[in-house]
């Protein structure tokens, strides 16, 4: 038997998909260990051996696949503890990276203040040199202020170096001169080139990715570097990738020169897992959403295909690099409850995390959370929290919610802990407006995929007020990015920018093929460094596109032929298409010339991925999984009821409920209200719909 692992690292709890060769899988949640996660890492795989009955070393052989997301890079950016790290930029651009895009970003916060540059100013280096819009080297590099500088970073102990020139995207001749003498002179430092992390013009972006890069760079490399060793103490000898916030799997070795492309690394696996258990019911349009202990996070799908942008930001930086659209809020289970000056009840986005926890953990929490107010509203078991190995303390939730919420806002004990559970399903359900109707799209003609051990609780709720009729809770729900872990590819980004009015007349077309056959022979590359032969590999290309006086693009995907044959007219039409729905209208009347600012290209790299078991019918009726009754709060009634409970782990292919009723298995709880009916299908998935 052999096995292969999902691991999902989260604020609260750290998820394990095993799944072996025969297809069955299994699901795990060990409690997360900030201080260091590959403990959490490590002691999932421990508690995996024991319940095969077998020494971990013996387990750790018969591994042949470990894919992890990881929040190291993610939270080293949100509490500010990344690496000390100097910059060397063209002279006069010293404080770009503090000027920012130089507007107002929150217009009206007369208080608003852009968080500190990662690199303070002292160890903003400036660097006599100049390459123009065109490639062309104005000045050659000054090694001298290289040197001053680096003498500086080795006084000051920097760990870290990023290097970011002026239109080094056209000509990176004056980057890697000073690249060589860094190396030379302080060999030890991570260093981040921005003509290698980033060639694409627009010089904050550039400086912004880059510097994250730097600052990220050396705390992924020595988590990796602990993991590895952990592994390789324990014979360990598959393979293990890592996570990438575009959607793909990667080598540690590969990541650790682009640590920025980890800073989403875990949410962006739920789009991936996402279409491939839509597609086993014949569905191509959803939106994802995943609720655990501390984050909601939502994506939409159009076509099986995810979103990706280039106009990301993490903790307010810029970033650049390609990664999944998720919109991501501060709504989880751990989300504390408070109430504002105005007297308004807020959840969010504080979180109680996995220590001390919500209340009713009984580890010392003190503050009122989402799962509190579930845990009086009868939604939760106080006895079967986590298969029965946790008991909540429902007097504790009691008495948080009644002194710190009911009490000030002079409102019952159920009161306020529903007002939390809508408030909470209000919040997420604007987040998924954001991503839909702001686009665009109307939600109603998307299904929701419903992931996160918290999600399930929420989903209808959330569907109800959005009015889409259809909800899919996967079997592995909680535990989904782990899932969708297993279910990525291999995945590497490029691009190179060129910008020309985009038809025959005006664009040097030789260049252009020149550019697409580079970005391809780079893909070839690193595809081949990974062992992936060449049936296994595919190139996808999209263009950054706008109208001519437009600051922003609009990236279209291109079909190969399209780029090879350059069929300008065919991008054009759908370039038309794409700014019409993201903006209400297009140009194409008006026969707006389209600028062509960015050639960009994926290097995929297809994996082996886990087949889904089919289960056998077992029919409609599921009185043999009822394991009793117990009061809930049915919002439609505001008031309680007696609400029948089933053993989902004992449900399968064919039980059919109508609500209201309540679901519980090991890992999640689903509450269906009365306006729903449940149906679990071959997979062991439950699909919710509005009767």
């Amino acid at each position: 038997m052999r096995f292969k692992i999902g691991v999902d690292v989260g604020g609260t709890f750290t998820d394990f998909l095993l799944m072996d060769d025969g297809g069955n899988s299994e699901i795990y949640k060990i409690l997360s260990t900030p201080e260091d996660p590959s403990i959490a890492v490590v002691n999932g795989f421990v508690e995996m051996a024991k319940t095969k009955d077998m020494e971990f070393s013996a387990f750790l052989e018969k591994v042949e696949i470990i894919v992890h997301g990881t929040t190291v890079t993610t939270n080293a950016v949100l509490t500010g503890n990344v690496a000390k790290t100097g910059l060397l930029t063209t002279k006069g651009f010293r404080d770009a990276l503090q000027m920012r895009r130089g507007i107002r970003e929150e217009l009206y916060n007369n208080k608003y203040l852009p968080p500190p540059p990662v690199v303070p100013r002292y160890l903003r280096i400036p660097v006599e040199e100049r390459t123009d819009f065109a490639g062309e080297i104005v000045r050659d590099v000054n090694l001298s202020d290289v040197e001053s500088g680096i003498e500086l970073f080795k006084d000051e102990g920097v760990e870290a170096v990023a290097i970011c020139f002026m239109h080094s995207y056209a000509n990176d001749k004056n980057e890697l001169l000073a690249e060589k003498k860094v190396r030379e002179l302080l060999p030890g430092a991570y260093l981040s080139v921005s003509s290698k992390t980033l060639p694409q013009v627009r010089f904050y972006n550039r400086v912004s990715t880059t510097v994250l890069n730097s600052a990220v760079g050396p705390i992924l490399r020595k988590y990796l570097l602990r993991l590895t060793e952990k592994l390789r103490d324990e014979r360990f000898k598959g393979i293990l990738l890592i996570m990438q916030s575009n959607g793909g799997v990667t080598s540690p070795e590969a990541v650790t020169e682009l640590a920025a492309s980890t800073l989403l690394s875990g949410p962006a696996a739920a789009p991936i897992a996402g279409i491939a258990y839509t597609s086993l019911h014949g569905e191509n349009n959803f939106i994802t959403i995943d609720m655990g202990g501390t984050s909601f996070d939502a994506a939409l799908i159009k076509d099986a295909t995810p979103t990706v942008t280039t106009d990301g930001n993490v903790n307010r930086y810029a970033l650049a690099l390609p990664m999944m659209q998720i919109n991501t809020i501060g709504a989880g289970g751990g989300s504390i409850a408070w109430i504002d000056e105005g007297g308004l009840l807020k959840m969010g986005p504080k979180s109680a995390g996995a220590r001390p926890g919500p209340a009713c953990y009984g580890l010392g929490g003190s503050e009122p959370t989402c799962s509190d107010s579930n845990l009086i509203l009868g939604y939760l078991n106080a006895d079967f929290f986590a298969g029965g190995k946790m008991e909540l303390d429902f007097a504790g939730a009691e008495k948080v919610i009644e002194e710190k919420v009911a009490r000030p806002l002079d409102m019952s004990l159920v009161e306020a802990a529903y007002g939390m559970f809508h408030i909470m399903n209000v919040n997420m359900a604007s987040t998924i407006r954001e991503i839909s109707v702001q686009r665009g799209y109307d939600p109603r003609e998307f299904l929701i995929v419903c992931a996160g051990g918290a999600g399930p609780i929420h989903a209808a709720m959330i569907a109800k007020e959005l009015e889409i009729p259809r909800i899919l809770i996967p079997k592995e729900s909680s535990i989904f990015c782990a899932a969708g872990m297993l279910l990525s590819d291999l995945k590497h980004d490029f691009v190179r920018t060129y910008h020309s009015i985009f038809s025959k007349e005006y664009i040097d077309v030789s260049r252009f093929l020149s550019l697409a056959r580079e970005l391809e022979k780079d893909g070839e590359k690193v595809l081949a460094e990974e062992s992936i032969p060449a049936d296994g590999r595919c190139y996808r290309y999209s263009l950054d596109l706008r109208y001519v006086g437009q600051y922003h693009e609009v990236s279209v995907d291109a079909e190969h032929g399209d780029i090879k044959a350059f069929n300008d007219e065919s991008i054009k039409e759908t370039f038309h298409k794409a700014h019409d729905r993201l903006y209400g209208y297009s140009l194409k009347k008006e026969e707006t010339e389209v600028e062509l600012v960015n050639l960009r290209m994926t290097a995929i790299g297809t994996t082996e991925k886990p087949t889904f078991r089919k289960e056998k019918y077992k029919g409609a009726d599921a009185s043999g999984c009822l394991k009793g009754e117990r009061k809930a709060f049915i919002p439609s009634e505001m008031g309680f009821n007696s609400v029948k409970v089933y053993d989902g782990d004992r449900m399968g292919y064919g039980n059919h409920l109508k609500g209201p009723v309540i679901i519980e298995q090991v890992n999640t709880t689903i509450f269906v209200p009365p306006e729903y009916q449940i149906e679990c299908d071959q997979y062991g998935s439950y699909l919710l719909a509005l009767m």
